[in-house]
């Protein structure tokens, strides 16, 4: 969002507020054309030593700084960001900031989850050793005997429960994660999960996502992630060449304490966005790689890259040539695939102690996930299941006597694999632990300060003088691409398009912008032709 830097050319009334400046992460030209580096922003708290109050000079509509002749600038780019950049501002920021409130409680959820869940995931006492897990699992099923068994996932430290996870037809895609003291073999409580996932987890997770409003809630949160980007970037230039003729860093990374009213405020907006600004960068990725069509299309292009996540190949040697498919991989979220491959008795518990001593041998250590075999034909699976810094996610598929029959090795991946999952655990606050949560909390707080400054900007850009007030401050000019060249002109709307391509969101919304802006500004030109006429 902008500062308007000038009245629109629709406005046939003189501005009477100060200079153009920009707010959301950014700054614009201040209002002299001798000096663009002065600032004569009205600041409506400042007067001289008898009380009067300073009296604003009017503006100039339709003149864009960066089209003097001999500004660096020249060729209208400025300009035309600055406009981008208010109205992104104004319309996008009410969806960052649920998107920021909501990813700042998600950030936290593994502590809340200790908190609410204690009871469930901590023994009330650390014995010398563990009951057997085939042991364990039969306890869960004894409790929830409509349950089918899916997988065990093992306590990540000596005072966690082991988790049973049980398909139950009543529950859809959820399952129900019983929890068993691993010292005594008593079921502790049971919880309603989405593949790992708490309900309160679960609950955050989707208040996040899609704001519980289903597929069409996910609108919001692609909407959301891709402008971020473009607001963020589009500030920094803004705010860079705000600050290009004061020499030193410290003008580009810190405010002027000095300023007062709406100075002081964009000195803060300006300044801490370029602090956030690659963070902010990491989050807009990261997000756009799980939405529904950008994250489509970064799917399509892992594929043709070849760094697609591998499967493990769970098929025994025997089954080998009666099921090309038969190992499918189990990469649910500790889940054994599909609950549909697990009949109503469930399979066999037995071979899981032998299997896990198997996967120990194979050098599997950490907390793991251990899946039955998913039909006939395929040997158990057992992943690493440690996602933070350095990260254990090493798999092996092995038979029922203990035999290993596949290995896939985290670091045999794909490197855009990789640095794909590294993205997705750092996004969900996961892959450094506390460091990492403290660094997401620290950008959703910053861009709300980024936001709710940027409105209070535009707020302190209304004019003020009796003769003509205003709510807000007046957008910037229209019409600012006619200041670019033919060929800047055609490079931009190339550009705009192939974005618009790989963001669909983007740029349909883009395009709404821009025709309401036309629907607008045929409108008010209408309007002024009727009063002239009128008048004459």
């Amino acid at each position: 969002m902008v500062e308007p830097p000038g009245a629109s050319p629709d406005d046939t009334t003189p501005a009477t507020t100060a200079a153009p400046e920009i707010s959301p992460a950014s700054a614009t030209p201040t209002a002299s054309p001798a000096d663009p580096s002065a600032d004569t922003s009205f600041d409506s708290s400042a007067g001289d030593p008898t009380g009067t109050p300073a009296i604003p000079a009017p503006r100039t509509p339709d003149t864009a700084w960066g089209s003097r002749p001999g500004d660096p600038a020249s060729g209208g780019w400025r300009w035309l960001l600055m406009r981008l950049h208010f109205y992104a501002g104004v319309l996008v920021a009410p969806f960052l900031l649920v998107a920021a409130t909501t990813g700042l409680a998600y950030a936290f959820t593994p502590q809340l989850d200790r908190l609410v869940y204690a009871d469930e995931f901590f023994v009330d006492e650390v014995g010398s050793a563990q009951r057997p897990l085939a042991e364990q699992i039969d306890a869960a099923l004894a409790a929830y005997p409509d349950g089918a068994f899916g997988s065990v996932h093992t306590g990540e430290a000596p005072d966690r429960t082991t988790q049973v996870v049980l398909f139950e037809e009543a529950l859809g895609d959820k399952q129900r994660t019983v929890y068993v003291d691993p010292y005594t073999g008593e079921v502790q409580g049971a919880l309603v999960t989405w593949w790992g996932s708490t309900p309160l987890t679960t609950w955050l997770d989707q208040l996040h996502i899609n704001l519980h409003l289903g597929d069409t809630g996910l609108y919001y949160s692609e909407f959301a992630a891709s402008w971020l980007w473009v607001i963020a970037l589009g500030g920094l230039v803004l705010w860079l060449a705000r600050r290009r003729r004061r020499s030193g860093a410290r003008t580009v990374l810190l405010p002027d304490l000095t300023a007062r009213g709406r100075r002081r405020t964009l000195g803060w907006h300006g300044s801490l966005g370029v602090w956030l600004v690659a963070g902010l960068l990491f989050l807009s990725a990261t997000g756009l790689t799980w939405s529904t069509y950008a994250g489509g299309h970064f799917s399509d292009l892992k594929a043709e890259l070849n760094g697609e996540r591998p499967s493990l190949d769970t098929t025994l040697p025997a089954a080998a040539t009666a099921s090309a498919s038969g190992g499918a991989g189990h990469e649910g979220h500790g889940g054994s695939g599909s609950g549909d491959d697990t009949s109503a008795e469930g399979p066999g518990t037995e071979p899981v102690d032998t299997v896990l001593t198997a996967a120990r041998r194979a050098g599997l250590d950490g907390p793991v996930d251990i899946s039955p075999p998913a039909e006939a034909g395929t040997a158990w699976s057992v992943a690493q299941t440690d996602n933070t810094w350095p990260i254990r996610g090493d798999k092996v598929a092995i038979d029922a006597d203990g035999t290993v029959v596949h290995k896939l090795r985290f670091s045999d991946w794909p490197l855009l694999a990789q640095l794909s999952y590294f993205g997705i655990m750092a996004h969900m606050g996961i892959l450094l632990g506390l460091p990492n949560q403290i660094l997401l909390a620290s950008l959703a707080l910053g861009l709300i300060c980024l936001i709710v400054w940027g409105y209070r900007m535009w707020w302190q850009r209304r004019p003020t003088r009796a003769d003509r007030t205003r709510i807000v401050g007046a957008p910037p000019a229209r019409g600012t691409w006619r200041h670019l060249s033919k060929p800047a002109l055609v490079v931009t709307v190339l550009v705009t398009a192939a974005i618009g391509w790989a963001l669909p969101v983007l740029g349909v919304s883009l395009g709404v912008f821009i025709l309401i802006d036309i629907l607008v500004g045929v409108a008010r030109r209408r309007t002024r032709q009727q009063q002239e006429t009128t008048a004459a």
